[in-house]
């Protein structure tokens, strides 16, 4: 089954047309790089994914379900997280208590079992410091904190949009190293990055956007038919 499935979808923030036509797929279990310039449709695609942008024209399937006009919290009980750009927490909790506000869950046994999933999946000095306040901590320990609450939610599609924005280097391979571990048969994963290097240690696929449709699909690897498109160079795909 593919995890999500985009047929020429449209979609548009009031007369601003975001997106124009844009048809890819990704299998489940699949980890895609989304790539391109600013401004070219690369959040619009996962927040379409994600139920909080609606589509236009064109047929959206996610999880095997055609989507039209699902609410974001319906397609996150089945198995949608989310992970937006510059994702924070909110700084006066805890981080023990921003985790349990993330790491969602049908039943209380359920909440706890993935509470304690979150705080495995975290660097021992943060799980040692579980009740200071997220305020705290820096950039990059509140972006581990996040990831660590999304791959403990047991996604079946998780949509990552510039995971590691505006941190240190350092940083955003710690982030990189969490996302890989979220990898699995059962977990989709679709990355928004602008840079080639960092995304290319988890994903084998690569999808570049230009103006709203896809001007590339295929190997990461192939480094050249990703910088044409990217520079916009005509018969890229």
């Amino acid at each position: 089954m593919n995890a999500l499935v985009l047929d020429g979808v449209h979609a548009a923030y009031g007369p601003y047309k975001a997106l124009n036509g844009v048809t890819a797929s990704i299998a489940e279990g699949e980890s895609v790089a989304l790539l391109g310039r600013n401004g070219v449709g690369k959040s619009t695609v996962v927040r379409v994914a994600s139920g909080i942008v609606p589509v236009t024209s064109g047929t959206l399937e996610v999880l095997g379900r055609t989507v039209r006009k699902t609410a974001a919290h319906v397609l996150a009980r089945r198995g949608v997280v989310h992970l937006p750009e510059g994702v924070g927490l909110f700084t006066g909790l805890s981080i023990e208590e921003n985790l349990v506000l993330r790491v969602g869950g049908a039943t209380r046994a359920q909440r706890r079992a993935r509470l304690a999933d979150a705080m495995e999946r975290l660097p021992a000095a943060l799980r040692e410091r579980r009740r200071v306040r997220a305020g705290q901590l820096s950039g990059g320990q509140q972006r581990l904190v996040a990831v660590a609450a999304a791959i403990a939610a047991a996604p079946r599609l998780l949509l990552a949009d510039e995971p590691a924005l505006g941190l240190a280097p350092a940083a955003a391979d710690d982030v990189y190293t969490a996302l890989a571990a979220a990898r699995s048969a059962s977990t989709a994963m679709v990355v928004v990055e602008t840079r080639l290097d960092r995304v290319a240690r988890l994903c084998a696929r690569a999808i570049v956007l230009d103006a709203g449709v896809v001007a590339y699909d295929g190997s990461i690897e192939d480094s050249g038919g990703i910088l044409a498109a990217l520079l916009g160079v005509s018969g890229a795909v």
